[in-house]
């Protein structure tokens, strides 16, 4: 797949429509909420998509403005004083993560437990729905993009929900309800079997029946018709709201402040949804951190120098992207030219677009982030994994991203100390008639603190070999370490490996 991007075109083109679609308000939102101006959003993203998706070794990972920087980003641009000398820290923030890379500091997301990622995305899934609740009921006072807890308006999840149903809409109610409806009709096994509904996405169908609704309302039951607020709001002057930085303010102490700010929590948001989309990649495809920070180095240099604001990878775009049948990075691409081309040629029709009808399609996302299934996996594994898992969620619900995730790792790490010891695996290896052969025997107690080593090993073993994964004298084998030996499977397909598993759950 790597050596020939257009090869899955047909998979690509409908996956970077969808997450074209989804990216739009999101950046719009985030930049608002930043306190920056709404170009700015656009501009990360088009950077996000189409320099970031080039750069990255990720295949399904899609870039952009992240919300986890909202408060961040606004309180530095007050700091500093403008946006221009914003811009400045955005491009030291930048060089910053290009160094990490360089220095191969991405290593660290090998020890985020696999339960707390796993967490992280149904908690993400969850606060989708709960988010989009309000905009499918037509009240549009949270910006879209927002996973906090505790809003700026005073507001909370789940008070933002009850009050928007003193302030309904009759007809976002109907638009996104429609909408819901087409795309779970994409969904049945059935019609996904013809030809036509695999090549056009169920969610641009649905925004085109959001737009024709909100279009029949508005010319034939006018009190029913969505205001201004209610759509999609794109400047129609795209370059002429372009912002440039401010380099007289190199002399500010707190411009460095800001800049290593923004880069630790673009860096950790980044490797978290990294970690995140390998394990929702259907193909199992490991992502090199380190290129990734240096990708995402490269995209806030950009991002700084042309006006926009700090990115990170973004596990809602990146899960939009995933669930619409992404198979290369091109669909991370495609859906910043689309960004591009549309922001600056047809802005028009793109605030033609009902918030409503979006939310429709991250509310089916969300579903299947957070479904019922992944749950009843997680329990039965056992309290060491269903816990930390649980607990993760609930921190992120009721707090933050990484509040929730530090909270998780916490809880994660008190069953790691109770239960496991750090302790090695003897590695040997011959060369024979038939090739490389390589045995792998795991040790009497094998924790989460191996799977770091456990995952670069199999990573570097050479192509044509033939590998024994011995867990004969092992009397605890980690789950995290077997998720790694399992997921290892497809690369060694890929890498022609005959590997072979000795007394290890398959």
């Amino acid at each position: 797949m790597e050596n020939n991007p257009f090869k899955h075109f047909g998979s690509d083109i409908p996956s970077g429509l969808v997450v074209f679609l989804v990216a739009i308000p999101l950046c719009l939102g985030i930049a608002l909420a930043s306190g920056a101006p709404l170009v700015s959003g656009l501009i990360t993203g088009i950077i996000g998509g189409i320099v970031v998706g080039a750069l990255s070794g990720s295949h399904v990972s899609v870039s952009g403005p992240a919300a986890g920087l909202t408060v961040i980003v606004l309180n530095a641009i007050t700091d500093l004083g403008s946006f221009e000398a914003f811009l400045v820290a955005v491009i030291l923030a930048g060089l910053i993560q290009l160094a990490l890379g360089i220095a191969k500091a991405g290593i660290i997301s090998h020890y985020f437990p696999s339960s707390v990622i796993k967490g992280m995305l149904a908690a993400i899934g969850l606060i989708l729905i709960l988010k989009q609740i309000p905009h499918a009921l037509g009240f549009d006072q949270d910006y879209e993009g927002d996973i906090n807890f505790s809003q700026a308006d005073g507001e909370n999840t789940f008070t933002e929900i009850a009050k928007s149903f003193d302030y309904m809409q009759p007809a976002a109610i109907i638009i996104c309800l429609i909408c819901l409806g087409i795309m779970l009709l994409w969904e049945i096994p059935a019609v996904k079997r013809i030809k036509l509904f695999r090549i056009v996405p169920g969610g641009l169908i649905a925004v085109l029946a959001g737009i024709g609704m909100s279009l029949f309302f508005k010319n034939n039951n006018p009190a029913w018709a969505l205001s201004p607020d209610h759509m999609v709001s794109i400047p129609k002057d795209f370059f002429g709201e372009l912002y440039t930085p401010d380099f007289a303010i190199l002399s500010n102490i707190n411009l460095y402040i800001s800049a290593v700010t923004i880069a630790i929590v673009a860096s950790l948001e980044t490797l978290l949804s990294i970690e995140a989309t390998d394990k929702l990649d259907r193909f199992k495809r490991i992502t090199s951190t380190n290129r990734e920070l240096r990708a995402q180095g490269i995209g806030n240099i950009l991002s700084g120098a042309l006006g926009g604001l700090p990115m990170t990878s973004v596990i809602i775009r990146s899960s939009a992207n995933i669930e619409s049948g992404s198979r290369t990075k091109m669909s991370a691409i495609i859906h910043g030219f689309l960004l591009l081309g549309t922001v600056v040629l047809i802005p028009n029709i793109l605030n033609m677009i009902p918030l409503a009808a979006l939310a429709a399609i991250l509310l089916l996302i969300g579903y299947k982030l957070a479904k019922i299934p992944l749950w009843i996996q997680m329990y039965k594994l056992g309290w060491d994994q269903f816990l930390p898992f649980s607990i993760t969620i609930i921190g992120i619900l009721f707090t933050d991203l990484l509040q929730g995730i530090v909270i998780g790792m916490l809880v994660s790490i008190f069953f790691i100390l109770r239960n496991s010891y750090k302790t090695p695996y003897h590695f040997s290896e011959n060369d024979s008639q038939a090739g490389k052969q390589i045995h792998i025997k795991l040790a009497e107690e094998v924790s989460f603190l191996n799977k770091g080593s456990v995952l670069l090993t199999l990573r570097n073993l050479p192509e044509n070999s033939s590998v024994l994964i011995d867990g004969s004298n092992s009397k605890n084998i980690d789950y995290d370490v077997i998720e790694v030996i399992k997921n290892f499977k497809k690369t060694a397909e890929t890498k022609n490996i005959n590997l072979e598993l000795k007394e290890i759950e398959k």
